[in-house]
């Protein structure tokens, strides 16, 4: 099998659950087909006990909805599956259907990039009740793990204090696709460059690299296999260290970078991939300075995260680059997200609107209701509050009060004229047309970041960050709590 070929250029309509098709199929068979429905996509908790999430995948998701429909493979694939009685499980009629079906929704999203919160929408489809079931796990998949890296990697910058970070991950990776999304996703959360390749052709990202521990073992002494290396690229010449001893590695590192500098080239630094990193970057700094290398970098590996990466910090480390891999493009402390789709309105018989939720014990399980938007107010260019809030019920109000979905007890007054507000959730597509220029991946980054600074440092603390205000506009709240007693046929006044 030609996986490159066959998984990558061929038609991506049955990544899905299975279970997809079947209530397709049962919506098809009872006419509900072509019903309206909005479907909202969130999350309902923060990843790595963060205090905020970035946004990030919807470029995959653009070019997926660009590109949904069914090919004669996978349709024949549906025709071939039996029920236990030996009939087919779908009736031609409906692999008829999906034949001529083509993706014709309105979608919203978050640009990539945005610092978001639990309960809001990240994406909004709003289009024939089928189309909107049929893209919700490859939506999902997206925007789960994407999203998820991002996260990860924006923590792991700020950590690094402005310091470079470069993404090392590609061989730890959980596969190919994987190790591709997650150099995308770090490089919008932040990082400088990234180690794989192919993720630099793909996504036009930095790549980054010099050499490992095996060039250092096919050379007699490792001041040879220096020696080779700067002979080889004499304007990229940063050493790794630490094969055999690595305060030796750093004398030997020093030797060559003066005869690089007698040829008019400078040694760029030194790797350490393995030890007490405070020690021996502190020590690394040390040497190189005494022999006149102040410019020279140190840069750090081996296992690290944004929590380690703030204890060197903390111990004054003498470590100017960052790189890291498996506990980023893994996600090692939490390897999933946890977004959900949910349907949030449909369309009844007679053209009305009619929000829906879901009910749960679980007060953080309750969905937010009908077709709404999120607003986020500013003042002086720094965040106050996110809200969530149905169409046309906020103008002309000066004063609003926004109410924590999971705790009505809590509540926030804004004085609306006081503040800058703008609307999160941005058309994409338009009844199936793509109407959403979409930014270069070095413009998301910035965006990252410039979406960053508008949030205290309290919010982005690694541990216990400050909660950052999200809610509902009291007349969406109150329509929530409507929904909630009459599904659960209680009398509510």
């Amino acid at each position: 099998m030609k996986i490159t070929k066959d998984l990558y250029q061929g038609s991506l309509a049955l990544l899905t659950d299975f279970y997809q098709l079947t209530m397709s199929y049962a919506y098809w068979k009872s006419g509900k087909a072509e019903q309206e429905a909005v479907f909202n996509l969130f999350f309902r908790k923060h990843p790595f006990q963060s205090g905020f999430t970035i946004a990030a995948g919807l470029e995959y998701v653009i070019d997926f909805c660009n590109n949904f429909h069914f090919h004669e493979d996978d349709l024949g694939y549906l025709r071939e599956m039996k029920n236990t009685d030996g009939t087919s499980v779908f009736e031609e009629g409906f692999i008829d259907y999906l034949k001529r079906m083509r993706f014709t929704c309105d979608l919203e999203a978050v640009a990539e990039g945005t610092v978001i919160f639990p309960h809001t929408p990240m994406i909004k489809v709003k289009g024939p009740l089928i189309q909107c079931q049929l893209l919700e796990t490859a939506l999902l998949n997206i925007i789960n793990f994407q999203t998820l890296i991002a996260t990860k990697s924006a923590r792991v910058v700020l950590a690094a204090k402005g310091d470079s970070v470069l993404e090392f991950g590609l061989r730890r990776a959980q596969g190919i696709d994987g190790a591709l999304a997650a150099s995308r996703a770090s490089y919008i959360g932040g990082c400088a460059a990234t180690s794989n390749v192919m993720a630099g052709k793909l996504f036009g990202i930095p790549v980054s690299g010099t050499h490992a521990h095996s060039w250092i073992m096919s050379f007699d002494s490792e001041v040879e296999a220096f020696q080779a290396y700067a002979d080889a690229f004499p304007d990229k010449c940063i050493f790794l260290v630490d094969t055999y001893d690595t305060e030796t590695g750093i004398r030997h590192a020093i030797e060559v970078g003066k005869i690089l500098r007698s040829k008019g080239k400078e040694l760029l630094g030194v790797r350490i991939d393995s030890g007490d990193l405070a020690y021996f970057s502190n020590l690394a700094r040390q040497m190189l300075d005494e022999a006149d290398f102040p410019d020279a970098k140190v840069v750090a590996s081996n296992d690290l995260d944004e929590h380690i990466i703030s204890s060197l910090k903390f111990q004054e480390a003498s470590i100017d680059t960052w790189g890291v891999g498996t506990k980023l493009v893994t996600a090692y402390d939490q390897p999933a997200l946890g977004a959900v789709y949910k349907l949030a309105a449909l369309k009844n018989m007679n053209g009305k609107w009619e929000p829906k939720v879901k009910v749960s014990q679980q007060s953080i399980k309750i969905n937010i209701p009908g077709d709404h938007q999120v607003k986020r107010f500013l003042k002086n260019g720094k965040a106050v509050a996110d809200m969530l809030y149905l169409k046309d019920t906020v103008q002309g109000k000066s004063k609003i009060v926004i109410i924590d979905p999971t705790d009505p007890t809590k509540r926030k007054k804004l004085n609306v004229e006081d503040l800058e507000e703008v609307n999160l959730l941005k058309q994409v597509f338009k009844e199936g047309i793509q109407v959403y220029t979409s930014p270069s991946i070095q413009e998301i980054k910035e965006y990252t970041k410039s979406s960053l600074s508008c949030f205290d440092k309290a919010h982005k603390r690694l541990i216990n960050p400050h909660i950052y205000p999200v809610g509902l506009e009291e007349q969406l709240y109150d329509l929530r709590t409507d929904l909630v007693f009459k599904m659960k046929n209680y009398e509510h006044e």
